[in-house]
C-alpha cells in the first residue's frame, strides 16, 4: 500500500473522530436533523471545504455542498456525496466516512494540475437515517428534484413542523425547488459507505463493488381479539391477540430462512396494547419489514406473507389490519459507472467481489435522475447503526485508492468521449 493512501486515510479516521465528537449526548453519537449537534457538525465540515478551497453552500434543507467548476463547455455535474446525520446512539462511520472520503478526493483535485471535464460536487446530505420526521432522503430527495412538500407540515416529536425546523436552520422551504440539481445536468453519483454487513469482513476484502440496493416494504400489523380475565376465560375460547402476533413473528422469520437467497423479513416491533400480566392481550400491533433487490420477488412475498397473517388471524378469529407503511423499489446500480469502477478495483489490485444492499443509501432517490454506483468498504464484523461500528485505516486507504483510480478512470472516459 503506497504510503501517501495510507495517510490521506488517517487524515479521514482524524476528521471522522473530530465529527463524532459533536452529539446530542455524552455517551454515543447522536446527531440528528435539525438540531444543535446537527448544525454544528455541519458547520464543522463546511469548515473543511471552504479550507480545501472549494465553492461552497447550505442549501435550504441543510446539505453542505462544495463544488469544484469546470471550464469545459456544457460541462455536466458528477455528484459525490453521502450524508452526516445519524441514527440515535449510532457509528461515527455510516454516512461521514463517505463524506469526508469525498473531501479527500476533491483536495487532490484542488492541488491537481488535471483539467476537469465536469463539474464535481461534493454534498453532505442532511437527513438520510429519517430519525426526526420518519422520512428518509430528505437531504437527497431534494437534489434529486423529488421532495414531498406534503411532509412541510408534518410534526416531529416536540410538534416543531418540518417547515419551523428549516426556518431554525436558517433554510428557506419556499426556495426547496432551487437546491434542485435539474435532471439533464447530472453526470453521474458515486458514494462509498460501510458495507453494514459481514461479507467483507469474513472474507478479509477491504472493499466491494454494490451492483444493486434491496427494495423495501414496510407494514404495520394491528391484530385485534378480546381482552379477558387471564383466570377465567377457558384456553379454547380465547381471542388472544399476542398469541397471533407471535404465530405470525416466527412465520416470518420461517419464511426469510426458506427464501434466504432473494429476501429476508423481519419483526422489529412489538406493542401490546393496555398489557398485564393477568389479562388475555385484546389488541397488538407489530411491525414488518421486506427487503429484496427482486422487485417481483418482493411483490410476490409481501402477498405471500399477508395471506400467511390472514390466515392466521382467520384460524384464530381475530382481526387483521394490514397497513403498508412505506414501498421503495429496488434500484440497480449504473452498468457503465460500475464497469469504471469494477477496472478501478481490479487496477488497485483487488478482487471485485459484487454484493447487494440490503440497507437503503441516498443512492437511490439519486437514481431515478442519475446513473448511481457505489462502494462499499469492509467494517468490523458488519455492525452499524451501533457504537461498535468500526473501520481499519489499510480498508479506508485501499478504498481511497480504488476510489482515486475510479475518477481517473472517469476523466478520461470524459475527456476523450467529449472530443
Amino acid at each position: 500500500m503506497n504510503d501517501n493512501y495510507t495517510s490521506r486515510a488517517d487524515k479521514i479516521m482524524r476528521r471522522i473522530e473530530a465529527l463524532a465528537a459533536i452529539s446530542e449526548d455524552a455517551q454515543g453519537v447522536t446527531r440528528t436533523f435539525g438540531t444543535p449537534a446537527f448544525l454544528q457538525g455541519s458547520a464543522l465540515v463546511k469548515s473543511w471545504m471552504d479550507a480545501a478551497g472549494l465553492s461552497t453552500r447550505l442549501d435550504s434543507i441543510g446539505n453542505v455542498r462544495g463544488r469544484l467548476v469546470s471550464r469545459a463547455a456544457g460541462a455536466k455535474t458528477f455528484v459525490i456525496a453521502s450524508h452526516i446525520d445519524t441514527v440515535v446512539n449510532a457509528g461515527k462511520y455510516d454516512g461521514p466516512l463517505g463524506v469526508l472520503m469525498g473531501l479527500d478526493l476533491l483536495e487532490q483535485l484542488v492541488q491537481s494540475p488535471v483539467e476537469l471535464p465536469f463539474h464535481v460536487e461534493l454534498i453532505a446530505f442532511s437527513d438520510e437515517e429519517g430519525v426526526r420526521y420518519h422520512t428518509t432522503y430528505l437531504g437527497s430527495k431534494v437534489v434529486a428534484g423529488s421532495f414531498d412538500f406534503n411532509l412541510l407540515t408534518k410534526p416531529d416529536a416536540q410538534g416543531i413542523s418540518l417547515t419551523q425546523a428549516i426556518d431554525t436552520m436558517g433554510g428557506n422551504a419556499q426556495l426547496l425547488p432551487a437546491d434542485a440539481l435539474a435532471a439533464d445536468q447530472w453526470l453521474g453519483y458515486f458514494e462509498t459507505h460501510i458495507e453494514q454487513g459481514p461479507v467483507l469482513w469474513e472474507r478479509n476484502i477491504p472493499v466491494a463493488l454494490v451492483t444493486a440496493i434491496a427494495g423495501q416494504q414496510r407494514v404495520e400489523l394491528t391484530w385485534q381479539g378480546m381482552a379477558g380475565h387471564a383466570g377465567t376465560v377457558p384456553m379454547h375460547m380465547r381471542q388472544d391477540a399476542l398469541a397471533g402476533a407471535a404465530e405470525f413473528v416466527l412465520a416470518a422469520e420461517q419464511f426469510g430462512v426458506a427464501n434466504t437467497q432473494e429476501l429476508v423479513a423481519t419483526v422489529g416491533k412489538l406493542d401490546v396494547r393496555h398489557a398485564a400480566s393477568n389479562v388475555i392481550p385484546g389488541e397488538v400491533v407489530c411491525s414488518l419489514d421486506l427487503r429484496s433487490a427482486d422487485a417481483a420477488r418482493l411483490a410476490t412475498a409481501y402477498d405471500e406473507l399477508h395471506h400467511h397473517a390472514q390466515g392466521i388471524a382467520d384460524r384464530r378469529n381475530l382481526k387483521l389490519h394490514w397497513n403498508l407503511i412505506q414501498y421503495t423499489a429496488p434500484v440497480s446500480c449504473a452498468p457503465e459507472m460500475n464497469t469504471l469502477l469494477a477496472q478501478a478495483i481490479t487496477e488497485s489490485g483487488y478482487a471485485v467481489v459484487p454484493l447487494v444492499s440490503g440497507a437503503g443509501h441516498d443512492a437511490v432517490p439519486i437514481s431515478a435522475v442519475s446513473p448511481a454506483t457505489m462502494l462499499f468498504i469492509r467494517c468490523f464484523k458488519g455492525i452499524s447503526h451501533n457504537p461498535l461500528e468500526n473501520v481499519e485505516l489499510a480498508d479506508v486507504a485501499a478504498a481511497v485508492q480504488v476510489a482515486e483510480r475510479f475518477l481517473q478512470l472517469l476523466f478520461s472516459h470524459y475527456s476523450s468521449s467529449s472530443h
